[in-house]
């Protein structure tokens, strides 16, 4: 097999070179070439193995019929096995390697089972395992073993990166095939004003023509339907899609695979589409598969389907070997063979017809080409490669008469006829009719809302697949344009595939399902045994099981049955037909509707870690947060005061990954954020951060957060996690509509960065120590923030406070996340830097007095929380008017305070606050919003809103929690707890 590629034509952009691999192997490859053509022009002969006797295998065809070569794709998440090389798009980067084999597709240790090929017949397992034995516990026993060596390629057990999506749609008409019976049928239709759906399983359109000489009359066709599917905006044109199935009340399942083609899909786009088609007519112009020959040796690399070395020679400009031997028994044959000719191969063609049509016969002669009428190939010889084939003179059963000749060769192309592609239609009517002049089941031409058209029902010439076409999609019959050659597959037809020698016997071993390895001598065998029903010698044999479906099985294993059986072809039947038509994946199927996104959780890039490590998780807004570090033994109670002490004494660390964070740039950033804060930002140097407060329009508060000035027209923002998505909506709608002459663009990046809090007396020694960097008060200040190295990943590094210690907060990439924190946690010893949860956080934050969203719960003013300090007075801002409303400033409404809980059991939140003497009636004078025992302290602590309470620091009140049953007293105090000068922060 000397495959190589030719120095012009074809249908591949030579401009465009792409890097492609093949089991590590550098492989050249052109735009426009598949996998499968880029693998035979480097002359690669082994391509794959089967699965039973691992014998090696190479490309049997150019389509969805390949039934040898099946790859990996791809590696890591998105590794994707059993894919048909025919069917893959190169694209830059492409990875791909070899299944089924080991060490290597060369030298595959697997091919052992052929030397035991007598004892692994139809079946073997049942009898082997089972039968001589009572019971089942070998049976058992063995099962297992059995398993693990069934299958082909390996799954993938990590999670699928990609997305899929889900669209319904409704058309007048949908045509199945773009070849051009289909195209005919959508320009009819298109042009009497129906909405249209064409649906075509190759990355173009042409179905056939696409496999004529570039350049030739067909081109102009294709190209002057191409511009008129543009101007038809009522007919849409869906390429690499897949419609796989039919079902009742018209309705079609399509795969439409978007992205399939490229590495990765590109961001915000799905890898599939499936799509749920409603359709009032269906015209199916699904072609027909050419039919395989069955002689000894027929799966030896080299053996292929003529139609599949034309498509390779005129559509990838690669011609499949330099000597061939052209096997057939139909008119089909001879173009190909008279192309291959002409580009420059020594071509013999072994006609099983002792009658040849003298206008082919006169072609081929022209063309350099020997024909022998009344032969046929008998066995292919060669074990990695085809070297010659045993050409034998045959009856018009296929049995040989005579002494046959052994001619060199490279390649042998066979030609058994074609099967029609009708898995639609049945999948619909049940079994199609048999047609004996054309060898093959063929649908009904109109039942129902079905209209098939082309090869799919035997159309003798393209001219009438045409004329087809154009009626099935209301037109006259009429569509010019096209003149077809003399060499319909069905005219003149030989009904036979099955070459033997006169005797009936193979001198070797001959093959029907070249992925299962079923040999004719299973079919056999099945016979013998008294499986005479299709279906059971399917699924004895496991013909027509395999990736394929039978695509080119399963005619010839039916022809072998009712050769057996002494009955025609429609009294033997077919199998079933049954969605899907190729493979669907099940991502396509599912779309969205799996997994967490069922109810959307976020995780944090350092989530892993956390689950690692024994981390209680817990729900905060959309995120799946670390909620305490449990050592053996400890509750929550215990788990988070052990953790927030240990960030007094030492430090500690905390993913604050998930809190919001958008990127606000453009030269009018900083008027901007001038607006939405209530705090002026326009004066903020390049290198500072400030926190800032934003409110409603209603003037109650929205959220807060701090925001760092970036460059002269970049600002990083941050927010609270459970407003992140709000804050960013709320901007948008802000510009989009009252500020739409503000220059601004705003981003969500919160995806981008991971972020972790580093805080406690020792964090500023860990920071230094792992970043070489200067991190004193005089360099970096509070509230300023620097550019740093941890771990060999560019950071950024914030200081600013949540837990009033000393503290940092560090950006990082977030792919860079684990690093980073894995890289922490690593620190000497000495510093005693341990991992604290939201809860740890929690108390912190509680003890200092900061507000959170228990706080900031929509009810909220600035004077409200002790921030009205933060309102500038010389600049408008969001809620700037609405919040100086009488009823905002009531002096009787309930302000922030702290709660010192009298005994030793902590308040709840929720509980309603009264006077010490007052009734406990109504809704009290306030609430408590967030509760924590404070190891600080040695004492539970809460945050309430209290009427008048800055007024009311050291008095005592209730507290009452009237669901739980629960009745404490309080000591009114600042809120404030622990170091109200801020001495540790700042420190």
């Amino acid at each position: 097999m000397t495959a190589r590629r030719l120095p012009s034509g074809g249908r591949i952009d030579r401009s465009r070179k792409v890097r492609v691999q093949f089991d590590g192997r550098p492989l050249p490859a052109y735009a426009g070439d598949t996998l499968a053509s880029a693998l035979l022009a480097s002359g690669q002969k082994i391509l794959g193995r089967s699965f039973k006797y691992h014998r090696p295998r190479g490309l049997v065809a150019a389509g969805v019929e390949e039934t040898n070569v099946l790859v990996h794709l791809r590696d890591r998440d998105r590794h994707e096995p059993n894919t048909q090389a025919t069917m893959v798009e190169v694209f830059e980067g492409l990875t791909s390697t070899s299944q089924n084999a080991w060490p290597s597709l060369r030298f595959d240790l697997g091919a052992v089972n052929g030397l035991m090929s007598r004892f692994f017949g139809a079946g073997f397992y049942y009898k082997t395992f089972i039968g001589p034995f009572s019971g089942t516990k070998f049976w058992m026993f063995c099962e297992g073993f059995i398993r693990k060596a069934a299958g082909m390629g390996r799954a993938k057990v990590l999670a699928d990166p990609d997305h899929y999506e889900k669209i319904n749609a409704f058309c007048d008409v949908l045509v199945v095939g773009a070849g051009p019976a289909g195209i005919a049928a959508a320009l009819a239709a298109g042009r009497k004003g129906d909405s249209v759906i064409l649906v075509e399983q190759d990355c173009a359109i042409g179905g056939s023509l696409l496999s004529e000489p570039a350049d030739s009359p067909p081109d102009a066709w294709l190209a002057k339907a191409e511009f008129e599917f543009k101007d038809l905006p009522n007919v849409r044109v869906l390429t690499r899609t897949t419609a796989f199935g039919a079902y009742d009340c018209d309705v079609f399942g399509l795969v439409e695979r978007v992205q399939d083609h490229l590495l990765a899909p590109e961001q915000g786009r799905p890898r599939q589409r499936y799509w749920v088609v409603r359709t009032k007519r269906a015209v199916l112009a699904t072609g027909a598969i050419e039919r395989p020959m069955v002689f000894a040796g027929n799966d030896v690399p080299g053996v292929m389907l003529t139609s599949a070395v034309r498509s390779y020679l005129n559509r990838y400009a690669v011609l499949a070997g330099e000597r061939i031997v052209v096997a057939t028994n139909n008119d089909s044959a001879y173009t190909a063979a008279i192309e291959l000719a002409n580009s420059g191969a020594i071509v013999t063609i072994c006609d099983m017809r002792n009658e040849i049509p003298a206008q082919l016969g006169q072609e081929a002669k022209r063309a350099g080409i020997v024909v022998w009428p009344g032969h046929a190939v008998l066995k292919a010889e060669g074990g990695k490669r085809v070297k010659a084939a045993q050409v034998v003179p045959v009856r018009r059963d296929g049995k040989a008469i005579g002494r046959g000749v052994r001619v060199d060769c490279d390649i042998v192309t066979v030609s058994g006829g074609w099967t029609p592609t009708l898995h639609l239609w049945t999948q619909r009517f049940g079994n199609p009719q048999y047609d004996k002049d054309l060898d093959a089941f063929v649908p009904t031409p109109e039942k129902g809302a079905f209209t098939c058209v082309g090869s799919l029902i035997g159309s003798p010439s393209l001219r009438e697949a045409l004329a087809q076409g154009d009626r099935a999609g209301g037109g006259t019959g009429e569509e010019p344009g096209l003149f077809g050659r003399s060499d319909f597959w069905g005219r003149n037809l030989l009904p036979v595939a099955i070459i033997t020698k006169a005797d009936g016997s193979i001198p070797g071993k001959a093959f029907v399902d070249f992925q299962h390895d079923v040999k004719l001598a299973d079919i056999d065998q099945a016979h013998l045994e008294g499986y005479v029903s299709v279906e059971h010698l399917k699924r004895y044999t496991t013909s027509g099981m395999a990736a394929d479906q039978g695509k080119t099985s399963n005619l010839n294993a039916l022809a072998r049955m009712a050769e057996l059986r002494g009955l025609t072809m429609s009294s033997v039947g077919t199998t079933t037909f049954r969605p899907p038509y190729t493979p669907v994946t099940i991502g396509a199927i599912v779309g969205h509707d799996h997994g967490l996104n069922f109810r959307p959780t976020r995780l944090s890039t350092i989530h892993g870690w956390h689950e690692e490590n024994g981390a209680e998780m817990i729900d905060a807004g959309a995120w799946l947060r670390p909620w305490y570090y449990p050592t053996k033994g400890e509750d929550i109670n215990d788990a988070y005061v052990r953790e927030a002490a240990h960030v007094r004494r030492h430090v500690g660390i905390v993913d604050v990954s998930t809190l919001g964070k958008i990127i606000v740039q453009g030269p009018d950033a900083a008027e901007f954020l001038n607006r939405v804060y209530v705090n002026g930002f326009k004066t903020l140097p390049i290198g500072r951060l400030r926190y800032g407060v934003m409110l409603r329009e209603d003037g109650f508060v929205f959220d807060d957060g701090a925001t760092a000035r970036l460059g002269e027209c970049e600002y990083f923002m941050t927010t609270t996690t459970a407003n992140a998505a709000k804050v960013l909506a709320n901007a948008e709608y802000l510009l989009q509509t009252t500020w739409r002459d503000l220059r601004v663009h705003v981003t969500s990046v919160t995806d981008q960065w991971a972020a972790i809090a580093i805080a406690g007396p020792k964090s500023r020694s860990v920071l230094s120590d792992l970043t070489g960097t200067d991190l004193g008060n005089d360099t970096l200040p509070n509230n300023h923030f620097t550019h740093v190295k941890i771990a060999g990943v560019a950071c950024r590094l914030h200081r600013m406070s949540y837990s009033g210690e000393l503290a940092y907060e560090l950006y990082a990439p977030a792919k860079r996340g684990r690093t980073i924190w894995e890289t922490l946690i690593a620190v000497d010893a000495s510093y005693q830097l341990k991992p604290y949860g939201v809860e740890a956080m929690g108390a912190l934050r509680i003890e200092k007095g900061h507000i959170a969203g228990s706080e900031i719960d929509g009810r909220t003013t600035l004077k409200d929380l002790g921030l009205e300090g933060f309102a500038s007075g010389k600049k408008p801002f969001v809620g700037s008017v609405l919040r100086k409303r009488p009823v905002l400033l009531d002096a009787m409404r309930p302000s922030l305070v702290g709660l010192e809980i009298a005994g030793d059991i902590g308040a709840r939140a929720g509980s309603l606050l009264y006077g010490l003497n007052a009734p406990t009636k109504g809704h009290g004078e306030g609430w408590v919003s967030a509760v924590t025992y404070s190891p600080s302290l040695k004492k539970n602590i809460a945050l309430a809103l209290l009427s008048r309470g800055p007024q009311r620091f050291g008095e005592t009140i209730q507290v009452i929690d009237f669901v739980g049953n629960q009745r404490l007293e309080a000591k009114v105090v600042s809120h404030h707890f622990f170091d109200p000068e801020g001495r540790r922060q700042n420190g």
